[in-house]
């Protein structure tokens, strides 16, 4: 007989495939989920529950983990996070590329790409000066995702030095590494650097490395957006491989790809490196399916080769979604002195090859994030699209993988490389973080001409076991919590 006080389920979702985030393959199965849990996965037709869900010819996922954000600031300013929830996401995880919103003081500086988090010099600012701060407000105002928050090396340069075009000294190496042990007792997943960018260009590996040492230990990450990813993407693997080592800690290569045409073709030469490297410490990965860019609008000439757009500009906003060379034209002025006149702005970079992308994206061991950037009325893309995108035209149409190895791609794979636990596979006892889509329409509609479009065939979103996103319209939960590491003894 079945207990009566065990009987009832807060939600069941019935008569779906379940596709569990494991790479196992499908099977069908009714899921019952009780007090933000999943309580039971099979036969549940004789059970019962506060609210039914019919999957019938669904799939039944776990929420999918966006690997790469920088939705540090959104989840406080746009708690609904309708970008992500409409995909499918129920975890962001954000401090990536070097930058954080904590630890901030209100009078520290925001240098490029830190004001992309922030905005610019003159609009207010939240004050997290303490890591534990910003994870207090999440919390206490929680978005409908999950966050799980890495502090950002550039950050805590900006809190330290007085000068970031330099090497670190000892004393601000010191002041650093207790920045970063507060924010790892406060619960972040691990640190992420951007060595590609003017505020950390100038920090050598050892200074990297110094600054990380209270990782060693304890579990969390060293994310990475790499020195180079064009001409010196081989070395700068190289010298990612080396920090993981030196510290002993997993390392994750943001956003892999290869940029400028010179360098197109190279992933023949770069994913065996890191299949290499993976055999003899914890390497992992993440792209994005896309064959352009964003972030800050660089006034670097070589950063500026092939085709850029603008995303956008404080001073000219009515330029946005406009391609950079054709507004130097107008003005009669290089790209660069466009660039600066454009200040401060965010571009899009069309230098990538699709036949990278796809190699990057079939690679096994290749996490999905977006990279989204949520400024402006014409952001890339992939702030909107990129799961759908992932499952329907490179899964479904293209044929870049089975249904079961995209899902492990955006869930299981990603819990277990950011050590997430609980989460990213449908199994009894973890959260309730699930997705149903329907396998045959689910499609990305975000084009860049047309960025925030919804995707198509996303039925249902459960975080935490609250029903938030149903069939194309949020249900107005917030249910999303600070997924904190775990600290060791």
């Amino acid at each position: 007989m079945i207990n009566q006080d065990t009987d009832l389920f807060d939600l069941i979702i019935r008569g779906g495939t379940v596709i569990d985030g494991t790479r196992r393959p499908r099977f069908d199965a009714d899921v019952g989920i009780r007090n933000g849990r999943i309580a039971e996965i099979g036969d549940l037709r004789a059970r019962t529950a506060a609210k039914i869900i019919d999957a019938t010819g669904k799939i039944v996922a776990p929420g999918f983990i966006d690997s790469h954000t920088h939705d540090d600031a959104a989840v406080l300013l746009d708690p609904q996070m309708i970008c992500k929830i409409s995909q499918g996401v129920t975890t962001v995880v954000t401090g990536n590329c070097g930058i954080s919103l904590a630890p901030l003081s209100p009078d520290a500086p925001r240098p490029m790409p830190l004001s992309l988090l922030t905005g610019d010099e003159h609009a207010p600012r939240a004050a997290f000066s303490r890591f534990s701060d910003y994870l207090d407000a999440v919390r206490r105002s929680p978005s409908s995702v999950n966050v799980a928050a890495m502090v950002g090396h550039t950050t805590l340069r900006v809190m330290t030095m007085d000068s970031l075009d330099r090497a670190a000294g000892d004393g601000e190496i010191e002041a650093m590494q207790g920045l970063l042990t507060e924010a790892l007792e406060a619960g972040a997943i691990g640190i992420s650097t951007g060595t590609y960018y003017p505020p950390a260009a100038a920090a050598p590996m050892e200074e990297v490395i110094e600054v990380c040492r209270p990782l060693t230990g304890t579990g969390a990450v060293y994310a990475t957006h790499m020195r180079n990813e064009a001409d010196g993407c081989i070395d700068s693997l190289n010298e990612t491989f080396e920090i993981g080592r030196a510290l002993d800690v997993p390392v994750v290569i943001s956003h892999h790809k290869l940029q400028r045409e010179a360098n197109f073709g190279k992933s023949a030469l770069t994913l065996p490196l890191i299949r290499a490297a993976m055999q003899c410490q914890c390497v992992a990965l993440d792209c994005y399916p896309y064959d352009a860019s964003s972030t800050m609008l660089h006034t670097d000439e070589t950063k500026l080769q092939g085709r850029v757009r603008i995303a956008t500009s404080e001073p000219h906003p009515e330029l946005e979604g406009r391609d950079l060379g054709e507004i130097a034209q107008e003005w009669g002025v290089s790209r660069t002195e466009a660039s600066r006149r454009l200040q401060p702005a965010s571009a899009i970079y069309f230098s990538m090859d699709e036949n990278d992308v796809r190699r990057i994206l079939a690679f096994d061991d290749t996490m999905i994030g977006s990279d989204g950037l949520a400024l402006g009325e014409k952001p890339h893309p992939r702030l909107w699209g990129t799961f759908p995108r992932v499952l329907g035209h490179y899964g479904r149409d293209i044929g870049l993988f089975p249904l079961e190895t995209a899902v492990w791609k955006m869930s299981g794979l990603t819990a277990r490389n950011f050590g997430l636990t609980g989460r990213g596979t449908l199994e009894t006892g973890n959260h309730a973080d699930v997705v149903i889509f329907d396998a045959a329409a689910i499609k990305d509609r975000a084009t860049y001409d047309t960025p925030t479009e919804a995707a198509a065939g996303v039925e249902a979103v459960v975080v935490n076991g609250e029903l938030t996103w149903w069939q194309g319209s949020h249900c107005g939960a917030r249910a999303g919590k600070v997924i904190a590491r775990s600290r060791l003894s």
